[in-house]
This record gives structure tokens, C-alpha cells and sequence, in this order.
């Protein structure tokens, strides 16, 4: 099985700082979703793991979280595409939770659900904490420089062995040309 572990604001659609809320706030990053049909196509299951802190501090519920999934899933429909699951963390960060990144919580969860082992797998974020969730199991992460990848890359704390992208068209051109197995 290969699989691919994407945050999601940042990664897949656009990113705020006022968070994303509803439905018509989830707009997709221009070529994510071709990225995501075309790793469906390399035979990929894509994964999704994302901190959802607007649910913990009272900004949305989960119903509106399950609709902006939704969106996301049909849109992705109309290329070809699917997200396999989406694994999310709804505690602010005072709550200490062990799912929300850095913690390796989302991660351990889907190790478990899925039976794998994530040594290697590809895990694409745009944060410092995207990068130490999947460092914590193993996992190979990747940055991408859409959503606050600019902001990781300009703190300068990313680890040397991390590979950067553009976009995720970049990550998923780059794995499906190199045949990269997880």
C-alpha cells in the first residue's frame, strides 16, 4: 500500500490567520486537487491529518467541519480524486491533547486504522509542526512553501533533510515521476 499524509489548510486549500470556518472559506490551492487525482492515479491513498483548533475555541462546530470536507471531496470528484480519510484534532492548544500537532496523536491514529508502519511515508505540511508530527513516527516529511510554508522556511528552524516544494503539484509530480513508494 502506498500512502501520503497531507495537512490540509495550507496544503491542499487556502490558509488564514482568522481560520477557516465554512465551506465557502475553503478554496483550493490552484492545482491541489489535480495534485491529489493525479497521486490517486499512482495508485496512492491520501490521507489527510489537520489541527481544527476553530472547533476547540467555539469559531465552528463539526458539522460545519464535515461540510467544508464535503466541498472538498466533490471538488476533488470533478478531477478524478479522492481523499481517503481525514483525521482532524478539534482542541485549542491549552487543552493539551495528544492529536494535535507536533504531537504524533493524528499520526499513531492512522498508523493504527490503516495497519502500516509510517517509516518513510510521505507526510506533506507547511508548518514547523507538520514536520515534527511525522518526524515523531517516522514519517518522510515534506514542505511546501503555499500557506505558511514562507513563514517555516523564513524562521529557519526546519531541519536540513527536509525537502521543500513549491506546491503539492511539485510533491506529487516529483513522487509519481520518481515512482517513490512509501
Amino acid at each position: 500500500m502506498k500512502l501520503i499524509i497531507l495537512d490540509r489548510d495550507g496544503v491542499i486549500n487556502e490558509d488564514s490567520d482568522d481560520y477557516i470556518k465554512s465551506p465557502d472559506e475553503w478554496v483550493p490551492i490552484p492545482g491541489s486537487l489535480e495534485a491529489i487525482a493525479k497521486l490517486n492515479e499512482a495508485g496512492y491513498q491520501v490521507v489527510v491529518a489537520t489541527n481544527q483548533s476553530g472547533i476547540g475555541r467555539g469559531m465552528f462546530d463539526v458539522e460545519t467541519l464535515a461540510a467544508m470536507h464535503e466541498k472538498m471531496r466533490r471538488l476533488l470528484a470533478v478531477h478524478g480524486g479522492r481523499v481517503d480519510a481525514v483525521f482532524f484534532c478539534p482542541h485549542a492548544p491549552g487543552q493539551r491533547c495528544g492529536c494535535r500537532k507536533p504531537a504524533p496523536g493524528l499520526f499513531e491514529e492512522i498508523a493504527r486504522r490503516y495497519g502500516a508502519d509510517l517509516g518513510g511515508v510521505p507526510a506533506v505540511g507547511d508548518s514547523l509542526r507538520d514536520i515534527e508530527a511525522a518526524q515523531a513516527v517516522g514519517a518522510q516529511p515534506m514542505l511546501v512553501r503555499t500557506g505558511k510554508g514562507g513563514r517555516t522556511l523564513a524562521a529557519g528552524k526546519l531541519p536540513a533533510d527536509v525537502p521543500i516544494f513549491d506546491d503539492l503539484a511539485q510533491v506529487a509530480e516529483t513522487l509519481v515521476s520518481s515512482g517513490a513508494e512509501a
